[in-house]
């Protein structure tokens, strides 16, 4: 018998079968994943390890993998993690831990890096994120965000359209709990749900409570706007798409200036936010209404800051919002960046479609042109900054004074970074890790400055 098959059968024999709640559970999982791959966030506490066992039980194994993160906050964690690789390999379950090389601290920089290597894992994996989120979850998230001052937009929570599926939405917490005890799952808490030090905690174990002594249906309610939010932001993004001339680039959103000119500030406070969204700004009401004013009165070529690095800038026909780079700062490289004064485009690769060799042709030598083979960075260059060129390690400094760029244009000027090595300055100098090869792997980039 295989392994898997063996280890339900035993929990089945250890284990009442829930039959009310745990159909409903493992066909709301079933119909969540729709046919396609899932990866399971599993975190190994109580809900997480409840969907892994509906999951074992609604989908097929080879349809499954199972991600866990250990946050590097400590023994639990690491328990966590090796709770949830047992668990999976029982279940004939493929599972693939990452590890955070230090504890972040925070909330948000927890779940900064578990996103970031989830993406990775889905990635490769393909399919679909799986969380176990509940109601209790969503009533929470929904109270947060109230707190915080969101719009419409932000109140959908977690039902708003995203990538992520999250299939026991629709069941409270103790019903999630009834099924873990009943399917014979086990699971580790996690201390820090404890710790009032976190605002969802305090939320969870005291706003939330003192809610419902004075009013018992609090979380029907939360829940039901968070609904009819929801149903508020799928109206509005299906009216920019087709109404707006919505054009989205990386870091850069722009609509038609007739379309927002003439709208009320009820329609903007609904609009701009949803604008945001699309390039992942989430604005406040403070920004919104700043940007609903800039809408009514800005002329031609004006342009307004936001918060974060983002600005809003009026042109003949059309409203553009677009992330400002900050010169000190690093940005990451994807086609189509705007970085101050150049653009990052990638272009076809240079033997592709020519049926010849260009070595030694205009791409392998055009300085503004490079291959780059890895996640690339994009900063304005510092004192002691040196590229390597062959065998010759040289001053950044020593190019730009060499290529004329001098003054406050060179003060700017930007250099592309692979982990913590110089490869590329545009227009002055590649290194050969930067150098274009036909055959070799890689995105071709091309650079435009404006002032070219």
């Amino acid at each position: 018998m295989p392994a898997r098959a063996r280890y339900l059968r035993t929990v089945g024999a250890r284990a009442t079968r829930p039959v009310g709640i745990g159909r409903r559970i493992e066909a709301a999982v079933r119909q969540g994943a729709a046919g396609e791959r899932a990866v399971l966030a599993v975190s190994g506490g109580r809900d997480s390890m409840a969907l892994l066992h509906a999951a074992a039980r609604a989908l097929p194994a080879d349809a499954l993998l199972v991600a866990t993160f250990d946050h590097a906050t400590g023994p639990a964690a690491s328990r966590a993690a090796a709770l949830v690789a047992s668990e999976a390999s029982a279940l004939g379950i493929p599972v693939v831990i990452g590890r955070a090389e230090r504890n972040a601290g925070t909330e948000a920089g927890w779940r900064e890096a578990r996103h970031r290597f989830l993406d990775e894992v889905r990635l490769a994996f393909g399919g679909c994120i799986h969380t176990a989120h509940t109601r209790d979850d969503q009533v929470e998230t929904v109270l947060m965000r109230i707190l915080r001052g969101a719009g419409a937009r932000g109140l959908a929570g977690l039902h708003a359209a995203t990538t992520i599926a999250r299939p026991l939405l629709g069941f409270t917490r103790d019903e999630v709990a009834a099924y873990a005890r009943e399917c014979g799952a086990r699971w580790i808490d996690d201390p820090t749900n404890a710790s009032t030090a976190f605002l969802r905690n305090r939320v969870r174990l005291h706003l939330l409570p003192a809610l419902r002594r004075v009013s018992p249906g609090i979380g029907d309610d939360l829940a039901e706007a968070s609904e009819r939010a929801a149903e508020v932001r799928e109206t509005v993004d299906a009216w920019l798409d087709a109404n707006a001339g919505l054009r989205i680039g990386v870091g850069l959103a722009s609509v038609t200036a007739a379309v927002l000119r003439d709208r009320g500030d009820e329609a903007l406070a609904l609009l701009w936010p949803a604008i945001a969204g699309r390039v992942g700004l989430a604005m406040d009401r403070r920004g919104t209404a700043r940007a609903s004013a800039f809408t009514r009165e800005a002329r031609v070529g004006a342009s307004m800051p936001l918060s974060g690095g983002w600005r809003i800038t009026r042109s003949r026909d059309r409203f553009e919002l677009h992330r400002v780079a900050t010169p000190g700062n690093e940005t990451p490289l994807e086609p189509g960046l705007r970085w101050l004064h150049w653009t990052f485009s990638a272009s076809p690769h240079p033997s592709a479609g020519t049926g010849r060799s260009t070595r030694g042709g205009a791409a392998a030598s055009d300085g503004w042109v490079a291959q780059l083979v890895g996640a690339a960075r994009v900063r304005s260059w510092r004192a002691g900054d040196r590229i390597t060129a062959g065998r010759l390690s040289r001053r950044v400094k020593r190019h730009l004074s060499d290529a004329g760029i001098t003054g406050e244009l060179r003060a700017l000027w930007p250099v592309v970074l692979i982990e913590d090595e110089i490869v590329w300055i545009p227009g002055v100098r590649r290194s050969d890790a930067a150098a274009v090869r036909p055959g070799r792997p890689g995105v071709l980039y091309r650079c435009d400055h404006d002032r070219r």
